[in-house]
């Protein structure tokens, strides 16, 4: 490969790099679930790293579900929003 192809294919590579981040920048994330390696329920797409907890902790949040919808509202002018 001349010098030459290699400085453009270098600079279409770049741009398509850029255009990738671009896109994932603006693109929503999706939630998912998957089973850890020690067989908890990890949530993926809230943030930077998973949230993961086993089965039976997963339950007992969901039973306070109305709970903590309460506590949020009653709590909102503390709690921050990410953006």
């Amino acid at each position: 490969m001349s010098d030459e192809n290699v400085q453009e294919e270098l600079a279409r590579l770049r741009a398509e790099n850029e255009k990738l981040k671009q896109q994932a920048k603006s693109a929503p994330k999706d939630i998912s679930f998957k089973v850890s390696q020690k067989g908890a329920v990890s949530v993926y797409g809230m943030g930077r790293f998973p949230v993961t907890l086993y089965k039976e902790q997963w339950e007992k949040l969901l039973a306070r579900k109305d709970d903590l919808l309460q506590f949020i509202q009653d709590n909102a002018a503390d709690l921050k929003t990410k953006e």
